[in-house]
C-alpha cells in the first residue's frame, strides 16, 4: 500500500501517451495532475506533498479553479513527480541534469517555443488582436506597416488605447527608411515602384504620429533590407517573413512563445533591440 511519502512514479510508457504530452505542451496542470492520478494511482495529498502544495491547491488545480503561472513552482511539480528530461523540455525547463556543453541534442518538438503555424497572417489575425488587447508591450518589425498598425482598418489599429496614456501600453514600431537602398531593393522584390513604397511609409510615420499624444509610442526608420516580420505581445511573438516571392502578411505565421531555456523568443527579441539600436527614431 502507498503512502503520502513514497515518491511519485510514472512508467516512461505513460509520459509518451499523446494526452500527457498534449497537456505538458499547454502546460495545463490540472489535466497533468489528472494523468499522475490516472496512471500512478496518486492520490490528490500525495501529488500535494511531492510538488510542495497544500492538497487545497492541488485540487483547485485539477478543477480548474487555478492555474499555475510562476517558473518555480513549474520546476517543483517536475522534480516532486521525477519528469523524464523529454516531459521537462514539454513544459518549457531545462532538464534535470542538463549540460551547457557537448551534451545531449534533443528533438526539437520536445521545446514548446514554436506553438502554432499559420498559414498566413490572416489565419493568425483574431488571435494577434486578443493578445494585443491584453497586452503591455507592443512591438512591430515591418516595412511600411500600413496593414499592420498604420491605418483605422489595419491589424492593430483599433486594439491601441484611445485615451490620453492609454492603459500602459508601450509601442515601438520599427519600419523601412524610405530613403534607403533596401527600400529600393525591396520594391523591386515586390514590383513595385521605390516611390510607392517610400509613400507608404511616410503614410504609416504620418498616421503614428497622430497616436503621440494618446499612448506611448516611437516609430523607427532602419535601413537593412528586410527579412523579419514581428509582432510581439509581451511574451508571445508572431513572426513571418519578407521575400522576394512574397509580402510579409502571405507567409506563413509562427506563434512563438517565451519558455525559461528557449532560444527563439529571445533571439527575435534581441534581433529587434539591435534593430532599434542602429535606427533613426522619427516619432
Amino acid at each position: 500500500m502507498s503512502t503520502l511519502l513514497e515518491p511519485i512514479e510514472l512508467p516512461d510508457w505513460a509520459w509518451e501517451r499523446a494526452e500527457v504530452r498534449q497537456a505538458l505542451r499547454a502546460r495545463d496542470m490540472g489535466a497533468v495532475f489528472r494523468h499522475v492520478q490516472q496512471y500512478a494511482g496518486a492520490s490528490q495529498a500525495r501529488i500535494a506533498m511531492a510538488a510542495g502544495m497544500t492538497q487545497a491547491r492541488v485540487n483547485e488545480i485539477i478543477h480548474g479553479r487555478r492555474e499555475v503561472a510562476r517558473l518555480d513552482v513549474y520546476e517543483r511539480i517536475a522534480d516532486g513527480l521525477r519528469m523524464p528530461d523529454d516531459a521537462r523540455h514539454l513544459l518549457g525547463l531545462a532538464a534535470n541534469r542538463e549540460k551547457r556543453a557537448g551534451g545531449v541534442a534533443f528533438d526539437l518538438a520536445a521545446f514548446p517555443e514554436v506553438v502554432r503555424v499559420y498559414a498566413a497572417q490572416g489565419s493568425a489575425a483574431e488571435e494577434i488582436q486578443q493578445q494585443a488587447r491584453a497586452a503591455q508591450q507592443l512591438d512591430v518589425l515591418a516595412v511600411r506597416g500600413l496593414g499592420l498598425i498604420g491605418l483605422n482598418d489595419s491589424l492593430l489599429r483599433a486594439c491601441l488605447p484611445r485615451e490620453k496614456g492609454g492603459r500602459g501600453l508601450r509601442i515601438r514600431v520599427a519600419l523601412l527608411d524610405p530613403e534607403s537602398e533596401a527600400l529600393s531593393r525591396r520594391a523591386a522584390e515586390i514590383g513595385e515602384s521605390a516611390e510607392s513604397l517610400a509613400s507608404g511609409v511616410r503614410l504609416a510615420e504620418a498616421r503614428l504620429r497622430e497616436l503621440a499624444d494618446g499612448c506611448d509610442i516611437g516609430v523607427w526608420r532602419y535601413k537593412m533590407l528586410p527579412t523579419w516580420r514581428l509582432i510581439r505581445t509581451d511574451g508571445t511573438l508572431f513572426v513571418g517573413a519578407f521575400d522576394a516571392g512574397w509580402e510579409g502578411h502571405e507567409s506563413a505565421t509562427y506563434k512563438v512563445m517565451e519558455t525559461p531555456h528557449g532560444p527563439l523568443f529571445r533571439g527575435f527579441c534581441r534581433m529587434f533591440e539591435a534593430v532599434i539600436d542602429g535606427a533613426q527614431r522619427t516619432v
